[in-house]
C-alpha cells in the first residue's frame, strides 16, 4: 500500500509541479517580451516535458534504467496513440503541411536514433551528447527559419502553443516564484514516483520496465494531455498535433540525451524485443494518417486509441 501511495503522491506532484513550471516560465517570458514563437517552441516544449526529464534522471541515478528508458518510450507511444487518439475523437485535426513535413520528419529521425541506441544495448555519454546537440540544432534551425517567416502556418502553431498555456499573467517576481516552486514540486514528485514504482514492481512481481512504460509514462504525459485538450477546445487541433510532435522530439533528443549524458543507460532487453518497435510503428502510423488528406479524423483517432488499449493489455497480460 505504501508503494501505491508513493506512486499516487509522485504523479500528483509531477502534474501540479509541471503545470506551475510551465505557467511561471511562460509568464516570465511574456513579461520580458519574448516572441510567442520562441515561447511556444522552447519553453512550452521543455516545460511540458519536465516531468519526463526529472523522472528519467531520478530513475537513472537510482539504478533503475528500465523506468528511465521505459518512461521515454512509453511517453512517446502514449502521446501518439492515447493523447492524439483522444484528441482526434473529440474533434478532427487539420494538419498544416509545412510544419508537419519538418517536425514529422524530425520525429521520425529521432525515433530512428532512439532505435539505434536501444539496438546497441547502451546509451553512453557520447550518445547523450549527440542527442542534445541534435536537439539544439533542430531548435536553432526552426527558430531561424520561422523568425524569417513569422506569418507562416508553422510560426502560428508555435505561437498558439504558448497561448494555450492557462493562467493569468503575473508580475515577474511572482512568475519566477511559481516556476521555481513548480520545479521543486516536480523534483520531489519524481523522487516519490520512482521510489514507489520500484517498490511496486518488486511487490507485484513485474519488471521496472513495464512500470515505466505504463504508470510512469502515462503520469508524466499528463501536461501534454492538458495542453492538447485545451487546444482542441479552442478549435486549434493543429496546436495539439504540434504539441505531440514537439514532445516526442524533446523526449528522445532532450530527455534521453540529457539522462544518458548525466548517467549512461543500459537498455532493457524488453524494450528492444517489443516496445521500441511499437514506438516506431506509432510514429509511422501518425505520419500515414496525417499525410492522407492532411487531416486526422475521428476514425483514425479511434484506431489509435484501440491500438493503445491493445498495447497496454499486451504489457499487463
Amino acid at each position: 500500500m505504501a508503494a501505491i501511495g508513493f506512486v499516487v503522491l509522485g504523479l500528483a506532484g509531477l502534474i501540479i509541479g509541471g503545470e506551475l513550471l510551465v505557467r511561471g516560465a511562460v509568464s516570465v517570458a511574456n513579461r520580458l517580451g519574448l516572441p510567442p514563437l520562441v515561447i511556444g517552441l522552447t519553453l512550452v516544449g521543455f516545460g511540458t516535458s519536465s516531468p519526463e526529464l526529472v523522472t528519467s534522471l531520478q530513475a537513472a541515478l537510482a539504478g533503475a534504467p528500465g523506468i528511465a528508458v521505459g518512461n521515454v518510450v512509453g511517453s512517446n507511444i502514449g502521446n501518439v496513440l492515447l493523447i492524439l487518439g483522444l484528441t482526434a475523437l473529440l474533434a478532427p485535426i487539420t494538419v498544416q503541411p509545412a510544419a508537419f513535413r519538418r517536425d514529422g520528419s524530425v520525429m521520425i529521425l529521432a525515433s530512428a536514433l532512439c532505435l539505434g541506441a536501444v539496438w546497441s544495448g547502451e546509451a553512453g555519454r557520447l550518445v547523450g551528447a549527440g542527442f542534445v546537440v541534435a536537439l539544439a540544432a533542430y531548435l536553432a534551425f526552426t527558430l531561424i527559419v520561422e523568425s524569417r517567416a513569422a506569418r507562416s502556418e508553422a510560426a502560428r502553431v508555435y505561437a498558439a502553443e504558448a497561448e494555450a498555456v492557462p493562467g493569468p499573467e503575473q508580475p515577474v517576481w511572482l512568475a519566477l516564484v511559481t516556476a521555481v516552486g513548480g520545479l521543486v514540486v516536480t523534483i520531489f514528485g519524481a523522487r516519490y514516483l520512482v521510489s514507489g514504482a520500484v517498490s511496486l514492481a518488486e511487490a507485484a512481481g513485474i519488471s521496472e520496465t513495464v512500470i515505466g512504460l505504463t504508470i510512469v509514462a502515462i503520469g508524466t504525459s499528463m501536461p501534454e494531455l492538458v495542453t492538447s485538450v485545451i487546444a482542441i477546445r479552442k478549435k486549434q487541433g493543429d496546436v495539439a498535433l504540434g504539441n505531440v510532435l514537439g514532445s516526442n522530439i524533446f523526449n528522445i533528443l532532450g530527455i534521453l540525451g540529457v539522462t544518458a549524458l548525466v548517467h549512461p543507460l543500459a537498455m532493457p532487453p524488453e524494450i528492444l524485443a517489443f516496445d521500441i518497435w511499437v514506438m516506431c510503428g506509432a510514429s509511422l502510423l501518425l505520419v500515414l494518417f496525417a499525410w492522407t488528406g492532411w487531416r486526422i479524423g475521428r476514425r483514425e483517432g479511434g484506431v489509435m486509441l484501440a491500438a493503445y488499449i491493445a498495447y497496454i493489455a499486451w504489457l499487463l497480460a
